[in-house]
């Protein structure tokens, strides 16, 4: 092999004798190489049957990237590989030919984005398969191909967001390696362990100092060429999952909006709020949010607090639990940082409002429930926002881990691109729910009490 270096862990998945393996990890570890142009060919060369794929975005990618590139498979296996992104002959399909010791093998390069490119292989036993990107790949191509292979099947992806059939189906069913598990996200661990795990399934995380063709001060390089806080640097730098384009706010960065408990409570507030977005659905990801939040003498608009319950036959909930629920959250924060009289909640929910009146008529209380102010239009709400989290009037506090992973998360629709897509919305909408009322004492101009 070629121009390569490898590290120990490189060995060591070289080596391993997972079925089907999936690595991810950060930009410029070196995944692609040691799993495409390694690993897969040595596979290949092992297996008895003579068919195999590489499946990626598009041929001209799988030949640019994967075969050709510097330390693509070309480079590390030289003349044994030949490829034929036309095909050739009587053989239509795009394909490369590895000339083994037992003879010669075919590897078909398919594109999962064309249909017809990969239906017509269907009906075929491969022996070996690897597919670039697997968390953008066509789920019925995924499940298609996997019912197919014998020997060995890799998927590589990039962090993205995971909410992709891909990952419940197949990467969140992969465990990672023992001796390697420390490498793995937090967030990315608790992905992985939501599902229940397949027998023969490997999870490798590779980052950059796994790669021993890159130097420290390369890595270093790298690391400081992306700032901190940021989607990309989220993305790129540390390896977690967050989608990475249609973000709606991605100007929100960690660094700067996100502050601790100890930097609220040296914060002058003149008007505390709460909101309340709910979902009763079993079968969907909606959940029941509450937000507490407060705006300063400063214009700013501090989250302070969040509750969010999803319903499952494990936790069953009604409007009248979560009346009692929400007065119990209002109470634990009136306690902690201050007296929020006026509370919204979602006005297409008039059975929770319902429930919530119902309690102020029997048992009495000192809250006022209202119905969220929906006059304001999306798009308006996201706009002010924005503006907010630029000029440092939008904070969130660090404990409040959903409220961040939905500002990460929260995207325009791909189908209908003047509007947000009905999903990562329901801190959010519950927090606009609350500031919503004192929008025109946010921002860079003062504080109005009116």
């Amino acid at each position: 092999m070629k121009g390569l270096i490898l590290s120990q862990k490189y060995k060591d998945f070289i080596n391993s004798l997972y079925k089907l393996e999936v690595l991810e990890g950060q930009t410029s570890a070196g995944k692609t190489t040691v799993a495409a142009d390694v690993k897969f060919i040595l596979k290949i060369m092992q297996s008895n049957r003579k068919q195999h794929v590489l499946a990626g975005r598009s041929v001209g990618i799988i030949v640019k990237n994967i075969i050709e590139s510097d330390l693509g498979i070309k480079a590390v296996w030289g003349d044994i590989i030949e490829v034929f992104p036309n095909g050739r002959g009587s053989q239509k399909i795009p394909h490369m030919i590895i000339h083994c010791s037992d003879g010669d093998k075919i590897c078909y390069l398919i594109s999962y984005s064309n249909v017809s490119s990969w239906k017509s292989i269907l009906g075929q036993q491969m022996g070996v398969v690897f597919l670039d990107e697997c968390n953008i790949a066509d789920i019925a191509f995924i499940n298609e191909i996997s019912a197919r292979w014998t020997d060995w099947f890799c998927m590589t992806l990039n962090p993205d967001s995971p909410d992709t059939p891909v990952y419940s189906q197949y990467i969140n069913r992969t465990r990672p390696i023992k001796k390697y598990k420390k490498d793995v996200p937090v967030s990315i661990l608790k992905d992985l362990y939501s599902c229940e795990a397949k027998e023969g399934w490997g999870y490798w995380f590779f980052r950059m100092e796994d790669n021993a063709g890159l130097s420290e001060e390369r890595i270093q390089q790298i690391k400081e060429s992306v700032p901190e806080g940021t989607k990309m640097h989220k993305n790129k730098i540390l390896g977690e999952r967050t989608k990475a384009t249609g973000i709606i706010f991605a100007n929100f960065n960690e660094k700067r909006n996100v502050i601790t408990k100890e930097q609220a409570k040296n914060m002058k507030f003149v008007k505390y709020s709460s909101g309340c977005d709910t979902s009763y659905s079993q079968v969907t990801s909606d959940t029941c949010s509450f937000i507490f939040g407060a705006v300063s003498t400063k214009s700013e608009f501090v989250v302070l607090d969040e509750l969010v319950m999803k319903n499952s036959k494990d936790e069953l909930f009604a409007p009248s639990d979560i009346a009692l629920k929400y007065i119990a959250f209002l109470e634990k924060n009136r306690k902690e940082w201050g007296f929020a009289r006026n509370v919204f909640i979602d006005c297409a929910d008039q059975a929770t409002i319902s429930e919530l009146l119902k309690y102020k008529n029997n048992h009495g209380s000192v809250y006022e429930f209202n119905n969220s102010y929906k006059k304001v239009e999306i798009i308006d709400r996201i706009n002010l926002q924005i503006g907010w989290l630029d000029t440092g009037h939008y904070y969130v506090l660090e404990h409040c881990k959903n409220h961040i992973d939905e500002l990460n998360k929260y995207s325009w629709d791909e189908k209908k691109t003047d509007r947000p897509e009905d999903a990562h919305d329901h801190t959010i909408n519950a927090s606009q729910y609350a500031w919503i009322p004192y929008r025109t004492g946010i921002g860079l101009q003062p504080y109005n009490n009116k």
